[in-house]
């Protein structure tokens, strides 16, 4: 779960599925300790903050998560984006595809496809096969 965390900021190299998502889940197991974290301590967003704080109270946004859900995403942007770079490249596609999250549903949609796929198996323009080279599964 914590391995994207030590690769930090590194987009090259090939990242398998199991690495990908248990990243995922512990992402999401994260979130929903600070939620309760939040809850408790009274900072989660309600509508009145919104009606007071940020300029995204205009759209309708009810549902947002607090401030630490906020240093927490930003903290957790680079490495996610990092492994499905490396994920992609895994299944011998560029980095770039992830530009397809322009299109709302269908980029959705084609990534999820791509993410769950397995990855080519041998080495492949963007490295050496992972469970070739032996890289640990869990950590």
């Amino acid at each position: 779960m914590l391995l994207p965390l030590r690769r930090y900021a590194k987009f090259s190299g090939r990242a398998r599925p199991r690495e990908y998502w248990m990243f995922v889940l512990f992402l999401l197991l994260c979130y929903v300790a600070i939620a309760i974290v939040e809850g408790a301590m009274g900072l989660g967003a309600t509508h009145r903050w919104f009606q007071h704080g940020p300029w995204w109270a205009a759209a309708g946004y009810s549902t947002r998560g607090g401030p630490l859900t906020g240093l927490f995403t930003l903290a957790m942007i680079i490495p996610h984006v990092a492994l499905s770079v490396r994920r992609l490249h895994d299944t011998d596609r560029s980095g770039w595809w992830l530009l397809i999250l322009f299109f709302p549903i269908i980029g959705s949609i084609v990534l999820l496809i791509f993410f769950i796929m397995g990855g080519t198996r041998g080495p492949n323009r963007f490295g050496p096969d992972p469970v070739e080279v032996g890289e640990p599964e869990f950590r």
